[in-house]
């Protein structure tokens, strides 16, 4: 049975509620979705209205010989840091959440501290850690580096999908006689599977993107946002500069749209069919 009728007050705060949420998105979308046209200008300069639509940049930039060893660059230590990333992040949740021990708010406050810690004292202490070992002239101690940035995002997203998990199915299904592998496998993941993926896709976002951190780390390695920052003081280049950042965008993009298509429930899976 439905609830009692919305009054004429409830009616107007919810419309004017949705009035002021698309201004918000729109508001914070505007200067991304800007960028994309200007892509497809003929020009080269940036400048509204067009003169002209034109592909050359992006066949500067798919026939360039620096732009897509940097995109390859990115995705490798993206993917290999958002691996890692999840990996550790979702043990580290599993364990306080399970457990119960004295320090447990300060280890999860050091968890999370490179996500607090402005991001130029992480890049210094980084490196400080990481030059006696031989870890800032490659593509290990970037991938360490920026594991190290996304498991904050790992570890809240799946502390809150925990947060109303029931503990009881984990007892039940050991009871059962599952083991714990098996008992993680069949009925914790799946539950959190939801943070664990929005993790994943934060801290994919949060790698791909990172420019103060790769510059200590990186040595020779170049990646995407590296060449885009340099180029931006090339104006010869910074059309290109457009087309950098489309694919900034849509490969920022695609990990959500296929977390969000992943972690739907069944039934709207069904529904979509």
């Amino acid at each position: 049975m439905g609830g009692p009728p919305s009054t004429f007050g409830q009616r107007m705060t919810r419309r004017l509620l949705a009035v002021f949420t698309g201004a918000v998105l729109v508001f914070l979308a505007a200067p991304i979705v800007a960028i994309v046209p200007l892509s497809f200008s003929s020009g080269s300069f940036f400048q509204y209205p067009l003169p002209g639509l034109s592909l050359r940049w992006y066949e500067d930039f798919f026939t360039s010989s620096f732009w897509l060893p940097a995109l390859k660059n990115s995705l490798i230590v993206g993917s290999s840091a958002t691996a890692l990333a999840t990996v550790l992040g979702t043990l580290a949740a599993l364990g306080i959440w399970r457990a119960r021990f004295p320090g447990q708010a300060l280890i999860l406050a050091t968890l999370i501290s490179p996500m607090i810690v402005p991001v130029i004292i992480v890049a210094v202490g980084t490196y400080f850690a990481f030059a006696p070992l031989g870890l800032t002239d490659g593509y290990a101690g970037l991938i360490l580096a920026h594991a190290t940035l996304g498991v904050p995002f790992v570890v809240i997203t799946v502390l809150a999908t925990l947060s109303g998990f029931d503990r009881t199915l984990v007892r039940a299904a050991e009871g059962l006689g599952a083991s714990q592998w098996t008992t993680f496998r069949r009925v914790t993941l799946p539950l959190i599977l939801p943070g664990v993926a929005s993790g994943a896709v934060f801290a994919f976002a949060a790698s791909f993107d990172e420019v103060i951190v790769t510059i200590f780390t990186a040595g020779n390695e170049r990646t995407l946002p590296i060449w885009f920052f340099s180029e931006l003081f090339r104006p010869r280049d910074k059309p290109v500069t457009n087309v950098v950042a489309v694919v900034v965008i849509a490969v920022t993009l695609l990990p959500i749209v296929l977390a969000y298509y992943l972690t739907r429930p069944d039934d709207e899976h069904e529904t979509a069919r």
